[in-house]
């Protein structure tokens, strides 16, 4: 089942609210058993899906775009992750454990992680084929041919590698693990708290341009940064 999300406000300045146009989101809400296995590496070494549930029945795992050798870092996942945290405690009493997953190999991970200082598990998919099949990364091939999946339904990617997403498990009592749910572009705005505070300033979330979206206001935390210098 796909819905789309409609409810979430966006407040330019000089504007009432307007809600989100449908096709700019979609949600995917059906649950499908996982029968692939994936593997992903840790600073400890290798672990399965399964292993990243640590014990816990649900596990939310945030694509956080950062692709081998990336120079810049997302600002829209930068500024989602910022969130998790202070939370971290909350999420594992309530039976869920908290990963990122990024194709970039662990060793650039860890690097940006440190700089960072955020202490959420963090693990790199780039020895699996997660991130291709959750429609999150994209081959050479996809690129060349200008046609690939995001967000539910066929794109071009314009050459991006690597797109961001979050996606949830559920591991039942026989430890079988199922897909419940996923959301891309616009529909991770209801994982930033700090939209509940912009919504109700009288100026909103200014997003003015040049994208009328998150980067407008959100980039100057990372637009300096470059990981793969020093």
């Amino acid at each position: 089942m796909v819905r789309s999300t409609t409810c979430v406000a966006a407040r330019r300045k000089g504007s009432h609210e307007t809600p989100r146009r449908a096709h700019e989101t979609a949600e995917r809400a059906s649950w499908r058993k996982v029968e692939k296995s994936y593997i992903f590496t840790t600073t400890a070494g290798d672990v399965s899906l399964s292993d990243l549930f640590e014990g816990r029945t649900q596990l939310f795992i945030k694509h956080f775009m950062m692709g081998p050798d990336q120079d810049w870092q997302c600002p829209g996942c930068t500024l989602e992750v910022a969130h998790v945290d202070g939370l971290l405690d909350y999420f594992e009493h309530h039976d869920m454990s908290y990963v990122a997953v990024a194709r970039a190999p662990i060793a650039q991970i860890e690097a940006v992680r440190r700089k960072m200082e955020w202490k959420f598990k963090w693990v790199s998919s780039f020895n699996s084929d997660f991130n291709y099949d959750f429609h999150v990364s994209y081959r050479p091939e996809e690129l060349a041919n200008h046609r690939a999946t995001y967000n539910f339904r066929e794109f071009d990617p314009k050459g991006s590698q690597d797109l961001s997403g979050n996606s949830i498990f559920y591991k039942d009592e026989s430890g079988q693990v199922f897909h419940t749910y996923s959301t891309f572009g616009r529909g991770g705005e209801q994982f930033l708290g700090i939209y509940r505070f912009f919504d109700l300033l009288p100026k909103g979330r200014e997003e003015n341009g040049p994208t009328h979206a998150l980067p407008d206001w959100a980039s100057f935390k990372t637009k300096h940064i470059h990981n793969c210098k020093g």
